[in-house]
């Protein structure tokens, strides 16, 4: 399903106080991009943010599922991305504070890759 136009705007909006955010489809969904670095995917009008050993656990005790999706094995394969806690909808102050730890997640994740692999911030 694709993502209407106004969710794409609460996203954005959502996430503004973070500076310039790049909006990209992919996967059915899309990805949200600070600095060359997805830190958001959303998928079905829900915002999941990216998750390492460092902030998994805040989702995990907010009860947030992580995004899985169906292998063409018919298994499921889950990402590093956990649904942002529905309450940060109407939080902004909060939704950012967890966006920029997510992003700190990409960071990491891209800091832990090969030097060839890793993505050029811009």
């Amino acid at each position: 399903m694709a993502i209407s136009p106004e969710y794409r705007e609460f996203a954005l909006e959502l996430f503004d106080p973070v500076g310039a955010i790049a909006f990209r489809r992919m996967f059915g969904g899309a990805g949200l991009f600070h600095q060359g670095l997805m830190f958001a995917l959303i998928i079905r009008e829900t915002i999941y943010m990216k998750v390492d050993d460092v902030n998994r656990p805040d989702y995990e005790a907010a009860g947030s599922e992580p995004f899985t999706y169906e292998t063409s094995k018919g298994t499921r394969g889950v990402l590093s991305y956990f649904a942002l806690p529905e309450d940060l909808y109407d939080d902004q102050t909060e939704a950012v504070a967890w966006a920029l730890r997510a992003i700190e997640a990409a960071g990491r994740a891209d800091a832990a890759k090969p030097p060839s692999k890793r993505k050029r911030k811009s």
